[in-house]
Parts: structure tokens; sequence; C-alpha cells
């Protein structure tokens, strides 16, 4: 078995022609989505993925303002900049880059984002609306993973996902998504004592925990559906996530690859949160 290839920068630009002609729809109203990124300090992999978003936006029709600032930024000047931003009509998403400099409170930065406006979904009150199914902005990247399922009409009833990794970013909010779909889920660690007897289990494995070749082919049963969430480097220096891709696509039934699978989903479901903030106005 050859598994088929989920291709995420072909789904992306169907969903992004979606969000320009809705953009389109918005601006014969007199709206055009914005949205603001600030990038505190001079991280090389923040500003690159910064100026991807502000691109992609720019490529859709959204309106996006960029702020650049020193690391040595005070946190009370961060939060005030917040702060203007909550209160401007023109901006419909506010994202902070992370990692923040180590001076600056990452959490206390993102619950000042109004909920409104948290179009990366990280706000406490985003985790409490996902929680409990209520309406309210997805995190991009487990979002982006549900579209891919989606986008092979995959039916996640009375499946059992497996998630590698318990982030706030991916593996938590990746469970909630999951089961409001009527999955069974499994959420390991690094304190799982036996991992593989967990995802020879698994009808569809996330792997999302930064560590490469995490999952290999005999940990994986035959047909089972792998979304890999990781980014690393191999010893060529190559992009490579936390699957073992050659081993795993000859096992399982579909497969994402690094790069061109859930990379550029994350950045497109970035600009769907944007766009619906600004439709809910």
């Amino acid at each position: 078995m050859t598994a088929q290839k989920i291709d995420g920068n072909a789904l992306s630009q169907q969903l992004r022609a979606d969000v320009t002609r809705r953009t389109m729809a918005l601006k014969v109203k007199g709206i055009t989505p914005g949205l603001a990124v600030i990038l505190v300090g001079d991280n090389p992999a923040s500003q690159v993925y910064v100026r991807n978003k502000v691109k992609a936006c720019q490529d859709s029709g959204l309106h996006s303002v960029l702020e650049k600032h020193p690391d040595s930024l005070s946190e009370a000047a961060l939060l005030e900049r917040i702060e203007a931003l909550n209160a401007d009509k023109t901006i419909h998403g506010i994202l902070v880059q992370l990692p923040l400099p180590s001076h600056i409170d990452a959490q206390k930065v993102i619950e000042a984002i109004s909920p409104a406006k948290d179009v990366d979904g990280f706000h406490i009150a985003s985790a409490g609306a996902l929680m409990t199914g209520m309406p309210g902005f997805w995190p991009c990247t487990p979002y982006g993973c549900m579209k891919m399922l989606e986008s092979i009409g995959y039916d996640l009833k009375g499946k059992h996902a497996v998630i590698l990794g318990r982030s706030n970013i991916v593996g938590k909010p990746m469970a909630l998504m999951l089961l409001q779909k009527n999955a069974t889920v499994t959420i390991c660690h690094s304190a799982t004592t036996d991992l593989k007897a967990m995802t020879l289990q698994a009808d569809v494995i996330v792997a999302a925990v930064g560590k490469r070749n995490v999952l290999t082919s005999d940990m994986v049963k035959p047909g089972a559906v792998v979304i890999d969430v990781g980014m690393n480097r191999n010893d060529e220096g190559k992009l490579c996530g936390d699957v073992d891709f050659e081993g795993v696509s000859q096992v399982a039934g579909y497969i994402t690859p690094v790069p061109g699978g859930v990379g550029p989903m994350t950045i497109t479901m970035l600009l769907v949160n944007t766009l619906e903030a600004a439709e809910r106005i």
C-alpha cells in the first residue's frame, strides 16, 4: 500500500480563493478585513513567519499592518499597543508573534487581545468556547488539520484518533475538535508508557511533538490517516516532520507531507479567522 498524499498547498489555494471572494463581497459593503501582526525582536524564524502571513493577507485582498519592535520593548508598551489595536475599527484580527522576549509575559499579552480579535485562537475565552462547543476562533494549526480531514471526505464518527503531543497550540485543541466530530480521542505525550500500543489502535494519528521520526511504519496500522504537524530539520538540513514519511507512507492510507502539508494550512486558517472576524461585525 502506498498512502495518498493530502496536498496542503492545493487545499490552501482552494480555501484562499474562497477567502478572496468573500473579502471582495465585504469590500462592496465598505469593510476590508484587517490583520495587525506584532513582531518583537529579531528572531529569524519569526521574521519569516510574519513575512509569510503579511504576504498571504495581501494576496487575498486583506488589509495587513506589520508592527516591528525591538526586543527592548517593555511589556507595558506592548500592552498599550494591543489596547490601541483593540479599539481600532479597521483591524479585525490581532496576532502577536511568539516567542516573545523573556521579560514579557506571553500569556498576559495573549489575554490582553480582545476575544473578538483573537484570530490565533489562543485567548482563554477562545479555548473555553472550543471546549464547550460555542462560537469562537479555533487555533489555526489544528483547524487546518480538520480541514485536511474534511477534504478527503473522512468521517470521524466512531473512529479512534491518537494525538502525539499535548500543547495548548495543537494537541489539546486538536483533541477537542476531533471530539466534536464524534471521534474517540487518545492524547499521548512524554509520559506515555507504550506509545506503539496506542498508535497501532489508531484510525487517525496526529503527530505534533517536534521530534524527528517519532512515528515509524511499525507503529501505524494499515490504512490509517497520518497528519504530520512537525517542523524539524534532517541531517542534510532539509525540512522534515515528526513522521518517518518514507516508511509510514508504505503503510498508511493517507499522509500529509512536510513541507507542503499542514504548514500552508496554518496561514490559510489565519486568513479565514480574520475574514470571519470582519464578517461578524
